[in-house]
């Protein structure tokens, strides 16, 4: 029996372009647990408009696997590369995955949204989406909260009522550090 902890983490794969759903499928084939976040919106064919999914983060898939086992994640037709530094990969936080899996499902309109790095950072406190963390915009006079996947710098934007907001005071804690015995201090403070 295997006693060794998982070293499974959430990564986002940057794929070729309109690959998602195809690479999405292919890594899923191969075992692979993936999430492709999409979102309905209205387009414009030959006059008409017709009902679209497109992904919400276009050119990427988030798939778990141990990534120093990534060789077959890597040769998967799509996959460009893993997202991180260099030729480190850097796993996306769970509660990132988290807090997008539970925007999806709740089915509120949302839509892909510019990374914003300046912003105070509010929870929400009531509803289907308590406890989803994100930074609070202005937006055409509503408030709208933006989940923030920061390593692939976007985000998503939804629209909620201002009464269900709270912001979250951030504390910044120092350690004390005692200072080294110094016969210099010594004879300062005597």
């Amino acid at each position: 029996m295997n006693t060794e902890p998982s070293r499974e983490r959430w990564y986002a794969l940057q794929l070729r372009t309109r690959w998602e759903s195809s690479t999405a499928a292919l890594l899923s084939g191969k075992g692979y647990q993936t999430f492709l976040p999409t979102f309905k919106t209205l387009k414009r064919v030959r006059g008409k408009s017709c009902e679209v999914t497109p992904p919400l983060f276009p050119g990427y898939v988030f798939c778990r696997f141990d990534a120093l086992r990534r060789l077959p994640v890597l040769l998967t037709p799509g996959v460009i590369t893993v997202v991180g530094r260099g030729r480190i990969p850097i796993p996306v936080e769970d509660s990132e995955i988290e807090a997008i899996q539970k925007v999806v499902s709740v089915r509120l309109q949302v839509e892909p949204w510019p990374y914003l790095e300046l912003g105070q950072l509010v929870r929400i406190d009531d509803g289907a989406l308590c406890g989803v963390q994100g930074i609070l915009i202005g937006f055409k006079g509503a408030r709208r909260i933006v989940v923030s996947i920061s390593l692939l710098r976007r985000s998503v934007a939804l629209e909620i009522d201002r009464s269900v907001v709270c912001p979250i005071q951030l504390t910044r804690t120092v350690p004390a550090v005692p200072l080294p015995n110094s016969p210099l201090l010594e004879t300062a403070v005597a």
